[in-house]
């Protein structure tokens, strides 16, 4: 059974899980635990060093992963590129999705208002 583990602040779209099963191969999704997913996706922007401050998460993905899994990665730029480097060392793949962004404008009151829409495209591999 190959998984994919989410290191990711967003809910997998359902175009995004299908895409999962059929281009990576996984037949289960991992999201993280709710105190894991807060750590990811707080990361204090005034540490200079992120080791330390990963590590539980290091330790969790080490832990209940297996060699051939897959790590959706995306997130803070610094954390992002030490969990790949991580991950990678373990044997796992790293991945992040792909998008394809469509701007929508609307004058609202008299204020321009963006809306941004963003459709995935596909899991890239680090």
């Amino acid at each position: 059974m190959k998984q994919l583990f989410l290191l990711f602040s967003h809910t997998l779209t359902p175009t995004q899980e299908l895409d999962a099963k059929e281009s990576l191969g996984v037949t289960h999704i991992v999201a993280l635990p709710k105190e894991l997913q807060n750590l990811w996706s707080n990361i204090p922007p005034t540490l200079e060093r992120l080791s330390d401050y990963l590590a539980p998460l290091k330790e969790y993905i080490r832990d209940k992963s297996k060699e051939g899994d897959v790590v959706l990665i995306q997130g803070d730029f610094g954390g992002c590129y030490e969990m790949v480097n991580y991950v990678k060392s373990l044997g796992l793949t790293a991945v992040h999705s792909t998008t394809k962004r469509d701007v929508v404008e609307k004058i609202v009151d008299g204020k321009v208002v963006k809306t941004s829409v963003f459709e995935h495209i596909l899991f890239r591999e680090f």
